[in-house]
């Protein structure tokens, strides 16, 4: 059975959000206490509006030397990022990163930022999927199935 984003890969998540005026410098502090490698960007009524990364911090302000202090998420941030649906399976999120090499996905819900989804996440619904057909194989083979 195909896992849905949600609940199968996200469910009950804190989402990490920052409005598109925070500064960088403000924006890595709240990474850091959520424990997370991207961050959702919103407007005043919390509409995705963009999403950043440890890797645009890297790239877009400290390897040019800009100030994480006066640089506001707005200036660096992915606008408008693809999105996948709490629908989506498992299956579509890895394709949609893999074509696009993403690591962080925010999933959305209409206009409702409900949750983030992370490579890490796939890879632990991937080991369950394949752990599940490699217990079905076995069973199949060794006889535990179909009256063998």
């Amino acid at each position: 059975m195909p896992r849905r984003i949600i609940p199968d890969v996200v469910s009950e998540q804190h989402i990490c959000e920052q409005p598109e005026m925070s500064t960088v410098s403000e924006a890595a502090k709240h990474m850091y206490d959520c424990n997370v490698g991207a961050l959702a960007v919103v407007d005043d009524e919390g509409r995705l509006k963009g999403i950043v990364t440890e890797r645009d911090m890297t790239r877009r302000v400290l390897a040019r030397n800009r100030s994480p202090k006066q640089t506001k998420l707005s200036d660096i941030m992915t606008k408008s990022p693809d999105t996948l649906s709490p629908n989506d399976t498992a299956r579509d999120a890895l394709e949609l990163m893999r074509t696009h090499n993403y690591r962080h996905v925010p999933v959305v819900d209409g206009e409702q930022l409900v949750g983030m989804v992370s490579i890490r996440d796939l890879y632990a619904i991937v080991k369950v999927e394949l752990e599940e057909d490699m217990r079905e194989t076995e069973a199949f083979v060794f006889g535990d199935r179909y009256g063998a």
